[in-house]
């Protein structure tokens, strides 16, 4: 079971709702991929006016946990706004931190980030926060007490797969809480690899929703997920420089 704060999951893939080319395609999708915590912007919805269409409607509510996200924050005030706006409404207590440092690369703010995760922790909320693949504020995030750190394999929606195994093992190596990968999810072997390294979980949207068959890769991103923790678990064999016989000698007959 993955464990993030009180909360408890069977399904270590969490699936972002942005981007899908149409409610029905979402929906689907997310059926298929059996993920039970949803994350969306929380600016995207107009709560202000409840009677508005969102895409929560499509959605059996009952089935899933919510995660709100303050995307769109370029300032620790925006995030921690946007996040005391989502609890207000009622959707959960969790909430994903993101304060962005850069319009270009979307790279998250690592200043900005540790400030936002440490108000809304002391305010009780159950943070997650979203930041580069920093080692040393993978821990400083721990520190101030979030209750998962979700480093990027790569810049948001690039597509471009884990681009730095060797801080991904650090900061998981290190962990005091779950490790959920997120951002820059290409396909299902960039899910497997973060999984088999040892990650608890992955977060992932692009890949799906623009994808030419969304529902289709949303039951391969579950299946990716599912075979990546079970080859962690199993142990693989060591890496030779050279072969190794399959059959033993021993017994064969001459």
């Amino acid at each position: 079971m993955l464990q993030i704060g009180p909360y408890k999951f069977r399904s270590r893939l969490l699936l972002g709702t942005g981007k899908f080319p149409d409610l029905e395609t979402q929906s689907r999708a997310v059926e298929a991929s059996e993920a039970e915590i949803l994350t969306f912007a929380i600016r995207r919805l107009n709560i202000d006016n409840p009677d508005a269409p969102n895409f929560l409607e499509q959605l059996d509510l009952k089935k899933y946990t919510l995660l709100p996200n303050t995307a769109g924050a370029y300032t620790v005030d925006e995030a921690v706004r946007i996040a005391r706006l989502a609890k207000a409404s009622g959707l959960c207590d969790m909430i994903k931190v993101e304060v962005i440092g850069d319009q270009r690369t979307l790279l998250p703010d690592p200043f900005g980030t540790l400030e936002a995760s440490r108000i809304l922790v002391e305010e009780g909320f159950i943070v997650l926060a979203y930041t580069n693949d920093d080692p040393i504020l993978a821990k400083r995030l721990q520190e101030v007490g979030v209750h998962a750190v979700m480093p990027g394999a790569s810049p948001i929606g690039s597509g471009q797969g884990i681009l730095n195994e060797n801080n991904l093992r650090f900061i998981i190596e290190e962990a005091t809480v779950p490790v959920i990968v997120d951002a820059g999810i290409g396909s299902p072997a960039d899910a497997a690899k973060a999984m088999e390294l040892g990650a608890d979980g992955v977060l992932l949207n692009t890949a799906v929703a623009l994808a030419d068959d969304p529902v289709l890769m949303a039951e391969a991103m579950k299946l990716a997920v599912e075979a990546g923790r079970k080859g962690y678990l199993a142990g693989r064999i060591p890496k030779k420089r050279y072969a190794s016989a399959s059959s033993p000698a021993e017994g064969m007959i001459e």
